[in-house]
């Protein structure tokens, strides 16, 4: 992140399945909406109530946004991590208009309420021998005595 830029943290619900587009020069964009909305427990009535939702745009790009438009459909819920940018524009009759959006950094499926399976891209990397699951590599001086972990 730069220095001067406004991050933001959003916790909410997809309101539609992300759009996947590419640009002219083949980078892949991914825009989708999020809803956070706050609810709070009203001891009165013995039941929780929504608050104002607060719908914010997103845009994530290149492999972010096929991962996004991959796993993500309307409603998951999503824990999401970027930048407020600010995008000016003139309409046709050149009127200005400006929005503000969330340039997505991070973005994962919440966990609070539902369970998700995570199909990594990445090799696994080899499990050591042996029955000790912590257990590296390097987990032995040339003695053979343990020796402190490797984080």
């Amino acid at each position: 992140m730069s220095f001067g830029e406004t991050p933001i943290t959003v916790i909410g619900n997809l309101t539609a399945d992300p759009e996947l587009k590419f640009t002219e020069g083949g980078a892949a964009l991914a825009r989708f909406t999020v809803a956070a909305t706050p609810r709070t427990f009203d001891r009165d009535s013995n039941q929780w109530k929504d608050g104002t939702s607060t719908f914010f745009r997103c845009a994530a790009w290149r492999a972010l946004a096929e991962h996004v438009a991959e796993s993500l459909t309307k409603g998951s819920r999503v824990v999401l991590s970027g930048r407020i940018r600010q995008h000016d524009w003139k309409t046709p009759e050149g009127e200005n208009r400006s929005m503000l959006a969330v340039e997505v950094d991070e973005i994962g499926a919440s966990l609070r309420f539902t369970t998700v399976t995570v199909n990594g891209k990445r090799p696994a990397r080899p499990a050591p021998a042996g029955d000790d699951a912590w257990a590296t590599a390097d987990s032995t001086t040339a003695n053979g005595t343990d020796a402190e972990p490797p984080f």
